[in-house]
Parts: C-alpha cells; structure tokens; sequence
C-alpha cells in the first residue's frame, strides 16, 4: 500500500508542473495574439505633431475652404453620406404615434441609392416615411422584433416609391419619447 500511495504523489507533481507550463504557453500566446490584432487594427504612430500633419494636409488640398476650426475638423472627418458613394442623410423624422398619440418617435435615416442619388426622390421618401410613422402604434415598434418588423417595412415602401433605385435603408437613430 506504501508503495501504491507514493505512485500516486509522483503523478501528481509532474501534472501540476505540466499545468503551469500549458497555461504559461497560453499567456504567452494569447498576448502575441493581441499584439497581432492590434497592429493590424490601430493606424501606425506618425512622429509629426498633430499640428503639422493637418497643415500639410490643408497645403496639399488647398481647396479655398474659410478655414477655422470647423473647417479642420470637417475636412479631418468625411461624411459617410456623400452623393460620390450614393448616400443620402434624410432629415430627422419626428412624428406623433397613431397610439398612444402623446408619445412621439424621432428618426434618421440614410438612404443608399445604386448609382447617382436622386435628392427629389429622397425628398419624396422622407415625406412617404413620415406619413408611414404616424400609423404606426407603440405596441408595433416595442422590442427587437417590432423595430425589426419597422424596418422591413420602411424598406419595403422605400422599394416600392424608388423602384428598385434604393438598395438600403440605414437607421441612425430610433429614439421614442
């Protein structure tokens, strides 16, 4: 029994030496890991100062915009929705629901059209959806299923009004108060 009990402890250390070395290798792997990901993911670090990258930039594109501090930050940022990528940034929607009637719903949407948009077509849309948004009770929109059932819905007008011109709509904003 002496013997049989001494097998046993030498199994042991071996396996919780073998742990720590699994679970060193894994730590190990899992920064390298990180380190990979985040390379690929994050931009470089320039070594120019923010100042000089933007004054470079404004005398490469000297496009006689009034410059200033918006004008920067304008030119820093494009806008996703730009006639150059067929998307149209449609004006809020704010609209009181069919019911309850003193609850309102405010909503942005992005029209992608296939090719050059159309701004009359957008415009006519906008108004189509608005209209759409006051027939449209609380209990149609509450919950994941019901703003999807929205959205499926707004598409589908959206086809029928552009045949076919509008590929997509995109909410940016769903807000009900």
């Amino acid at each position: 029994m002496a013997d049989e009990a001494e097998v046993v402890e030498e199994k042991k250390k071996p396996s919780l030496v073998i742990t720590i070395a699994a679970i060193a290798v894994l730590t190990v792997l899992a920064l390298g890991g990180g380190w990979l990901v985040g390379n690929m993911l994050a931009p470089p670090p320039t070594d120019k100062p923010a100042e000089e990258v933007a004054a470079a930039e404004a005398a490469a594109g000297g496009d006689g915009h009034g410059g200033g501090a918006e004008g920067d930050a304008a030119e820093a940022v494009p806008h996703i929705s730009t006639p150059a990528n067929g998307i149209v940034l449609l004006d809020p929607i704010t609209s009181n629901l069919a019911y309850p009637s003193d609850n309102r719903v405010r909503l942005e949407v992005a029209l992608m059209f296939k090719g050059v948009p159309d701004v009359v077509l957008a415009e006519e849309i906008h108004q189509d959806i608005m209209a759409y948004m006051r027939t449209v009770s609380l209990q149609q929109v509450q919950g994941p299923r019901g703003f999807q059932y929205l959205r499926e819905d707004l598409q589908e007008r959206v086809d029928l009004r552009s045949e076919g011109r509008v590929t997509n709509v995109m909410f940016r904003s769903f807000v009900i108060e």
